[in-house]
């Protein structure tokens, strides 16, 4: 069945719009922060793997850190363990951590390898305990008491942060043609393990890398101004303005603090991703408008 002129033309103006795109963008690595409606529904999971491969086709090194939190929320619930957190992170005791590996590190890391695989791909899943890759140490939150002459120490248990990322294994998988996914999971210096925000991950990995682009996949529409109109552009300044009136709150503080750093780091951009909308790593990479916020370290 031939196509409509009307759709032929569509197709044709999609296909030259994306054309300087993919010749700006071959052979340079971009992170993709993989999270939120993207890793459930059976479509958007589809559409995802489909934009990754076809990244890698076409001369893009493509980088998935994933993450995995109501996965890992749904299983702890199961188990009757209750899930907190503070300033977006999980608080991770040992039990809680176990969990943590089981699903990241296995569930959802063969998931997301298999499924791109399966559509066609060359996955190699990962987590910063192979080779060591990715060292961490705990991460320590304080906050000023008035009881207290020194600040209270706020122990969220096995989360750690990055201190430096070996890009090695990285580096072979990209040369090999395969397709790195990888959970945040860090090693410390005597073996310890410890759960990363999967952001701060992408970021840090972005910023090591030299990555053209660092995407986080959201179930937003990007980052939202005090009356939810969608900022599609944006600078750090401005950020740090929404975060200290408070506009930017919760689970987005990671997001958007990561992308900052990465962008003032090497990486050339950093995007807020609406992941429910279908191909939207295509649509931000390879189209003028986008499906969310780009940010940038000018105004």
């Amino acid at each position: 069945m031939s196509l409509s002129l009307s759709a032929a033309k569509n197709i044709a103006h999609v296909l030259i719009e994306a054309l300087p795109y993919i010749n700006k963008f071959s052979g340079k690595t971009i992170v993709i922060k993989y999270g939120g409606n993207a890793m459930i529904d059976e479509s958007l999971k589809n559409s995802f793997a489909r934009d990754i491969i076809l990244m890698k086709h076409i001369g893009i090194n493509p980088i998935v850190v994933h993450g995995g939190g109501p996965q890992i929320g749904n299983l702890l619930e199961r188990l009757g363990i209750e899930s907190k957190f503070f300033k977006g992170m999980r608080i991770t005791n040992s039990e809680t951590m176990d969990v943590v590996q089981m699903v990241l590190g296995g569930l959802v890391n063969k998931e997301i390898v298999s499924l791109i695989n399966h559509q066609g791909g060359s996955a190699v899943g990962l987590t910063g305990k192979d080779a060591e890759f990715i060292h961490a140490r705990k991460l320590i939150f304080t906050k000023d008491n008035p009881e207290m002459k020194v600040p209270e120490i706020i122990d969220i248990g096995h989360v750690g942060e990055v201190v430096d990322i070996d890009t090695a294994i990285i580096d072979l998988l990209i040369h090999g043609d395969f397709i790195p996914v990888i959970a945040p999971i860090g090693v410390g210096k005597n073996g310890e393990t410890y759960n990363i925000n999967a952001d701060l991950v992408a970021g840090k990995l972005a910023q090591v890398l030299k990555a053209e682009k660092l995407l986080l996949l959201t179930n937003t529409s990007g980052i939202l101004d005090k009356n939810n109109n969608l900022l599609t552009g944006i600078n750090t300044e401005k950020i740090q303005a929404l975060i200290n009136d408070g506009t930017i709150q919760g689970g987005m503080l990671p997001k958007v603090n990561c992308a900052s750093d990465a962008i003032q780091n090497g990486v050339h951009s950093a995007h807020i991703v609406d992941g429910r909308v279908e191909h939207a790593v295509l649509l931000e990479i390879f189209t003028d408008e986008g499906v969310g916020t780009v940010i940038r370290n000018h105004k």
